[in-house]
């Protein structure tokens, strides 16, 4: 049983580029993020990976991001299921801000501990506990058994719900997984045992 499942965040997004808070907000792609996802497809049909299912978010950097590696793959019309659950981490009051805006308002240290910290919540938004907290039982539920029945599953999705995922995969605690950063467009390659433990990873890095 291959047991595959296929972690990517999306590319590089206009906020991305313009240093933006995004969370649940929606901005497309930038070229290069359009780029980095078909990169990441390339990079996966070289391995000759072929899916079962793929799934994304409700937001359309996540859900192109999907579509461009399908596309890459020669699997365009894989059936693929969009839910929130796998949203970016809510930024809250933070969306939208430039963040060095948002340092010479806060100061630093708050804005740090906002970004950085396990489960300090910026104002109106989730801490990255939050997150977790959305995102596993999502995974647990929908993505874990399919992996288990060895179907081959693609996840594409943002870096805080993803950072959620690897933090259980790869038995990082509160205390590391704020030092965790996933690069766009960059896909993590799991095989999973039989007791839902991590066999293999490898980073598919260009």
């Amino acid at each position: 049983m291959d047991r595959l499942l296929v972690l990517a965040r999306h590319g590089q997004s206009e906020w991305n580029l313009k240093n933006l808070f995004t969370g649940w907000k929606d901005p497309g792609l930038t070229d290069l993020g359009i780029e980095e996802a078909r990169a990441a497809g390339r990079r996966l049909k070289e391995m000759g990976v072929q899916f079962d299912v793929a799934y994304t978010s409700d937001l359309s950097r996540a859900q192109r991001t999907c579509k461009l590696i399908l596309e890459e793959i020669g699997q365009p019309n894989l059936k693929t299921i969009a839910d929130q659950a796998l949203n970016e981490r809510d930024y809250g009051d933070l969306s939208g801000l430039n963040k060095d805006d948002a340092r010479a308002r806060w100061g630093e240290d708050q804005v740090h501990v906002w970004r950085r910290s396990y489960d300090v919540p910026p104002p109106g938004g989730e801490s990255l506990k939050d997150t977790v907290a959305r995102v596993l039982p999502y995974y647990i539920r929908e993505i874990l058994p399919r992996v288990m029945r060895g179907e081959r599953v693609l996840v594409a999705a943002h870096g805080n719900s993803l950072r959620a995922l690897v933090m259980v995969l790869d038995g990082l605690t509160s205390e590391t997984i704020p030092g965790l950063e996933l690069a766009t467009g960059i896909p993590l390659v799991y095989h999973l045992n039989d007791d839902t433990t991590v066999a293999s990873k490898k980073v598919l890095e260009g």
